[in-house]
């Protein structure tokens, strides 16, 4: 196969999306059944980190070995990255050790300049810009608790960040509608969204964004790399806050997500990330199950 990488949402085509997504299901059931699947044996992921993770680093380390390969970490404070190498050096020498390489950096920019020179797939493990996998993950966790995503509406409550842009992306992929509130000074740049997806409506008012929706989704109010603006950005958004009043205008069976670390009472209220429409720890979990369909995809091909 083609050397294929995951670098924004729109990198795969819904075809694709759906293989992942079934091959996702079958996955999580072998892990929940204890059944033993390693079709990655003697493959090896490098994980490349510049920013720091929880999530994301156990997500794919573990999965990784789930899937009977290996993980190699590499903070870039300690190795050559971090000392001027150029990121198309490490492309061309990294690729040549190993079968696939996760990046979580700061720009976009680094890890397409990274991937033009590797000989092995790369995924996103998050940018300034775009948070992919996370998507993949929310998205497969609404199928999994409410079914097909498709013509149903997504509210986004909060910053025009790395999710946002992902969520846009995902609309425009599987046909969902996504309702949009930002506060004055956050709103989305327009440069990072296709000019073609009309999949979205801005709303001043984020309950009004809330209406009606079958999900609502948010994060936090600083996103890494941003803490300098806490201090303005708390102020900016205010009222901005996932509480209940807002949950009760969406449908009722509608579901809440967060990609995590959350800060209750700035984004999200305690009464929401721990009521019943919350589906926060499944969404976590699910990083695992969809990062090891994407793992085998990109390596293997469909199978």
């Amino acid at each position: 196969m083609a050397i294929k990488h995951f670098l924004q949402f729109s990198d795969f085509t819904r075809d694709e999306f759906e293989h992942v997504i079934e091959r996702t299901h079958v996955i999580k059931q072998k892990f929940k059944n204890y059944e033993p699947y390693h079709p990655l044996v003697d493959r090896t992921l490098v994980m490349v980190f510049e920013k720091n993770s929880t999530r994301t680093r156990l997500s794919f380390e573990a999965g990784m070995h789930q899937l009977g390969g290996a993980a190699i970490y590499l903070n870039t404070r300690d190795s050559q990255l971090g000392r001027g190498e150029p990121v198309e050096d490490a492309g061309q020498v990294m690729s040549r050790m190993c079968d696939i390489i996760m990046i979580r950096t700061f720009g976009q920019d680094i890890i397409e300049r990274f991937a033009s020179h590797s000989r092995v797939p790369v995924i996103n493990g998050l940018t300034n810009e775009h948070h992919p996998c996370q998507v993949l993950a929310d998205v497969f966790t609404f199928i999994e608790h409410r079914g097909p995503i498709e013509g149903k509406t997504v509210a986004w409550i909060g910053d025009a960040n790395n999710m946002l842009y992902s969520w846009l992306q995902a609309a425009d992929t599987f046909g969902f509608h996504c309702n949009v509130s930002t506060p004055k000074g956050y709103e989305i740049d327009r440069k990072l969204i296709s000019p073609a997806n009309r999949n979205f409506t801005l709303f001043d008012n984020p309950g009004d964004a809330c209406a009606g929706a079958h999900l609502v989704s948010t994060d936090v109010w600083t996103s890494m790399g941003y803490e300098e603006e806490n201090a303005a950005r708390l102020a900016a958004f205010d009222g901005w806050i996932v509480d209940q009043a807002k949950m009760e205008r969406a449908q009722p069976d509608a579901i809440f997500m967060h990609c995590l670390p959350a800060h209750r009472g700035e984004e999200v209220s305690a009464e929401v990330i721990d009521g019943p429409q919350s589906v926060v720890w499944d969404e976590a979990e699910n990083r695992l199950h969809v990062q090891k369909a994407l793992l085998e995809y990109l390596v293997l091909g469909k199978l």
